[in-house]
């Protein structure tokens, strides 16, 4: 027996119907929502209860991070953005034009966190140029998170949906 064909029939290659791709998907969209621009929200949470050294070192951490987004969209930005482009446009066309069911999922993954990247290049110069500390610095990060969020509810819907068409149209296909 071929190694390859061993290797497609123990793991299922389709990626829609794939319990690993669901996983990983809620893992991606739990970890975006959770690290706001690096820094842990549970953290920013309990910085604007109690103030103090958690307040003191959420303002670290929020100073060294945006201080690397700026750094790497400074220096790297336009790079990145058409590496990005780039694969997400190879993606798009692999996925929905040539109908690969991979490049299907992985753009689905990819596209929204690549909005989230936008997003919180956004904030960190929104951050960066209003030296934004205390309640309003709290306030802008639980807004980015929240839009991290938004993005990424939006972005299962869709992918979910997706899925279940593609699961429909194969299955319909295959019987």
């Amino acid at each position: 027996m071929d190694w390859y064909q061993t290797v497609f029939e123990v793991i299922d290659m389709r990626s829609f119907s794939n319990l690993w791709y669901w996983i990983a998907l809620a893992v991606s969209w739990s970890t975006a929502s959770h690290w706001v621009i690096g820094v842990p929200f549970d953290l920013v949470q309990r910085a604007a209860r109690k103030g103090g050294q958690v307040e003191t070192d959420v303002h670290d951490l929020v100073r060294i991070n945006v201080n690397r987004v700026l750094y790497i969209s400074g220096v790297s930005g336009t790079w990145l953005l058409a590496i990005v482009s780039f694969l997400l446009t190879m993606l798009a066309l692999l996925g929905f034009y040539y109908a690969v069911e991979f490049c299907q999922a992985v753009f689905l993954l990819a596209f929204p966190m690549s909005l989230v990247g936008l997003l919180s290049i956004h904030t960190a110069r929104a951050i960066a140029r209003h030296g934004l500390e205390g309640p309003p610095l709290f306030a802008r990060l639980r807004r980015h998170r929240f839009y991290t969020q938004a993005i990424g509810m939006l972005a299962i819907l869709v992918t979910a949906f997706w899925g279940m068409w593609q699961n429909l149209s194969i299955g319909a296909l295959g019987n």
